[in-house]
């Protein structure tokens, strides 16, 4: 299809696979294997897959690839794999390429299943780990050596929204021969650059935005064609991560509102962020988009925007935290984020409880800190909760 067409378009009419009935909602394509007409063409296909011959749903699906397709023309991708997660989408982008004595250079600022595959899973067999304060461009030079296969960093850190200069960092990671594996859920593929600053591997949880409204889970994995399908699929195929094709599917219809409902949750989050940065019972407000932030302009000229997720450090600590948690009535307390319901979180104990306190000082994961991801709601109703949640601390 064209290359040409602008996100809108190929958001909604990128990678179809229409049957011989002609639908215009792609099709699911609800099964484990396929049939062969004869065992000479079984044996073929087993030998070498064409674009639209298929083996068994482990291995890849029309619905699945439909997604695939969709998302990697997106991104500007060569290609994708649909995993069920976003961390099996983690794990299989580091453990496909790692082996026992690699070498790994991280950001430390991570979500906590991520940390938990660098630091438990990745050492357990052998990988040496390196971690960075991400936003410090000497600590990347200083960490990155010759024998480093892969650096791993959150575009924009989860829960206190550091930003990562990509292109920087792409750079220092190359010039040793490194591979560059970035998870940028929190960039969104709308306001993503990650391809084009340098980034070779792309990880999306698309429980998030991909999918938006809270009901299926997944991940994808993006990058070269040879990566994708030299690397990364022998992997996944083996280890049985597949993305199943119902979720496939509500993926493919989610993609096709994500520009319209990211740009709005982008732009509430912005308004809460300036409602909230002064407010007295609030000690600050991490969001890029703000002025304040201290890599605000990175923001601005990495993605052109703050994105769709603040984070908010209210005076009191986690009690407080709770009370005003508790207090909200549009606001939901969960932890997911990216949905089209604002949803709010306490990270210290809960995506982030397993780490130590002085970790979570490390990171600047406050006992007051809540994260909160903007949903579709009118800001005004928004603004009017937290106001309201705030004065019970």
């Amino acid at each position: 299809m064209s290359k040409d067409w602008n996100t809108r378009t190929k958001l909604v009419h990128e990678g179809i696979r229409r049957s011989q009935y002609g639908e215009v909602s792609e099709a699911i394509f609800l099964t484990q294997g396929f049939a062969y007409e004869s065992a000479e063409q079984a044996e073929a296909r087993f030998i070498q897959s064409g674009d639209d011959e298929f083996i068994y749903a482990r291995y890849g699906n029309p619905t699945v690839r439909m997604f695939e397709d969709r998302i990697a023309a997106l991104e500007g991708a060569e290609d994708a794999f649909a995993m069920a997660s976003g961390m099996a989408a983690v794990n299989a982008a580091l453990t496909s390429l790692l082996k026992a004595g690699d070498h790994v250079v991280s950001s430390r600022a991570l979500f906590g299943s991520c940390l938990y595959i660098l630091e438990e899973v990745l050492t357990r067999y052998g990988v040496e780990v390196t971690f960075v304060d991400g936003t410090d461009l000497e600590q990347w030079k200083a960490a990155v050596r010759p024998d480093t296969k892969a650096v791993f960093f959150e575009s924009l850190s989860n829960p206190t929204l550091d930003v990562i200069d990509v292109k920087a960092v792409a750079e220092i990671a190359h010039a040793m021969g490194a591979t560059v594996i970035a998870d940028n859920v929190f960039a969104t593929p709308i306001f993503s650059q990650a391809i084009a600053l340098g980034v070779d591997v792309v990880v999306y949880s698309t429980t998030k935005h991909i999918d938006g409204q809270g009901r299926c889970l997944g991940g994808v994995v993006l990058g070269t064609k040879e990566f994708i399908r030299k690397t990364l699929e022998p992997y996944a195929k083996h280890t049985g991560s597949a993305m199943s094709p119902f979720n496939a599917w509500v993926m493919l219809k989610g993609m096709e509102t994500l520009d319209l409902r990211v740009r709005a949750q982008a732009a509430g989050a912005q308004l809460l962020a300036e409602a909230f940065k002064d407010h007295p019972k609030v000690e600050t407000v991490l969001f890029p988009g703000l002025p304040e932030h201290p890599q605000h302009e990175l923001a601005r000229r990495q993605m052109g925007s703050g994105g769709t997720v603040l984070s908010l450090v209210v005076k009191g600590g986690q009690p407080a935290a709770f009370k005003f948690l508790n207090a909200l009535e549009i606001v939901t307390i969960s932890n997911n984020l990216g949905d089209a319901k604002s949803i709010i979180t306490h990270p210290a104990t809960t995506t982030h409880q397993r780490l130590s306190d002085e970790q979570k000082e490390t990171l600047g994961i406050a006992p007051g800190l809540v994260r909160l991801s903007v949903g579709l709601e009118e800001p005004a109703d928004l603004i009017a909760d937290i106001k309201n949640a705030l004065k019970v601390i």
